[in-house]
């Protein structure tokens, strides 16, 4: 499969053309050097090579003889990938910011050194797995996308799913496994080896940080702090619940933990090709809620996807917060949706005057009114609910 433009090009061009700097967020390997390396820099670091961290690291002052040996015109644009390897280098880049010397692209995989720095100097933007805008024009079955996943290694290349597998397992190994026991001093391997399987299986669920301590023989307070540490590390997303209401008492506050890539997740929960159509309607709710949280990253990035449960049984899959409006959806794993299946629609367009309009996101072939309220859409046309 042919290599495709990522929408994040675009984005990082209108904002270098405002004179600002970036800041580039995302996980490993999901496109952000490639996307990087299409640009003109004048100067490109990468500090993943440990002789070039050691060489910043000792003299930071290095980067500001660079930056004024370069032969430019203009003001230079300066591309550091990974920068949370040398959070040293950021006092320095601040300054060089502050005084017009130079314009930066600062990319990292965590956030867990560098959240707090350079405040209100840069353009936070977010990289996430390929988006299904993003697909070339032969969109893989649906079933692929949940099982695979969708970085863009797995996108671009065919392959069994032995080759697939492979990679996918590489990258369990090689990052989640040892970059991130780094990159967070876990000391407790094993321990931290069987949340990681728990938590891919438990992705997309309300976590019970005692059960899960429980299983492991750990506490839940470091049960909470490894999702902290997969979250900065942005293995994990947390969508948080929807709590406002003035007729339900009972509304869940915990939140959910949903693997940035289903793939991955796949293969740190250690499971094959062939699930129940149970848990491919529960990988289909999550697959929805990530895709929900790309397109809005770029389209509206004030916006925020939750999630809406009464402990008594109604609940809503996925709310759009969009200033004071509300759009609730439903998704479903089946090609043949009914009125049924909007019930709970109904319940909370009823209760909620700020939600016009509610939806079903499944499998069936064409977009379909179930109401004048209720729409159901193919999951391939899930960028319509944006307008």
């Amino acid at each position: 499969m042919n290599s495709f433009k990522r929408h994040i090009s675009d984005r990082l061009e209108h904002v270098l053309s405002q004179g600002k700097s970036i800041l580039l967020l995302g996980p490993r390997q999901v496109g952000k050097t490639t996307a990087l390396k299409a640009l003109t820099s004048d100067l490109y670091l990468n500090l993943m090579d440990p002789e070039v961290v050691m060489l910043y690291d000792r003299t930071p002052q290095q980067l500001r003889h660079e930056i004024q040996g370069l032969s430019t015109s203009k003001k230079p644009l300066v591309i550091i990938d990974e920068i949370q390897k040398c959070p040293h280098l950021t006092d320095l880049i601040q300054v060089l910011i502050d005084d017009q010397i130079a314009q930066f692209i600062l990319c990292g995989s965590s956030v867990r050194k560098i959240k707090n720095l350079l405040p209100g100097r840069l353009v936070c933007l977010y990289m996430a797995p390929v988006m299904l805008t993003e697909l070339p024009s032969i969109t893989p079955k649906i079933s692929q996308l949940l099982l695979n996943g969708m970085l863009p290694e797995i996108i671009q290349k065919e392959g069994s799913p032995t080759d697939i597998d492979l990679r996918l397992k590489s990258y369990v190994i090689t990052y989640l496994e040892e970059e991130i026991r780094k990159e967070a001093l876990v000391r407790q391997i094993v321990p931290f080896s069987k949340f990681l399987r728990l938590s891919a299986i438990e992705s997309g669920r309300l976590i019970n940080f005692r059960k899960l301590a429980t299983q492991i023989g750990i506490s839940h307070t470091t049960i909470a702090e490894y999702y902290r540490i997969l979250e900065s590390c942005m293995v994990v997303e947390r969508f948080d619940a929807y709590s406002e209401s003035q007729t339900r008492r009972r509304l869940a506050t915990t939140s959910k933990y949903i693997f940035f890539d289903l793939g991955v997740r796949r293969l740190a929960a250690e499971e094959g090709h062939q699930l129940p159509e149970e848990y491919m309607g529960h990988l289909f709710e999550q697959w929805v809620g990530l895709e929900l949280r790309k397109e809005l990253s770029l389209r509206s990035p004030l916006a925020k996807v939750t999630f809406w449960r009464d402990h008594n049984g109604p609940e809503i899959d996925w709310l759009i917060q969009d200033q004071d409006q509300l759009t609730p959806i439903e998704v479903k794993w089946t090609s043949t949706p009914s009125l049924r299946d909007a019930k709970h629609l109904e319940l909370f367009l009823q209760e909620y005057s700020n939600a016009k309009e509610g939806f079903i996101i499944c499998n069936t072939p064409k977009t379909l009114k179930l109401s004048s309220k209720i729409t159901v859409l193919p999951w391939q046309k899930l960028q319509s609910l944006f307008g």
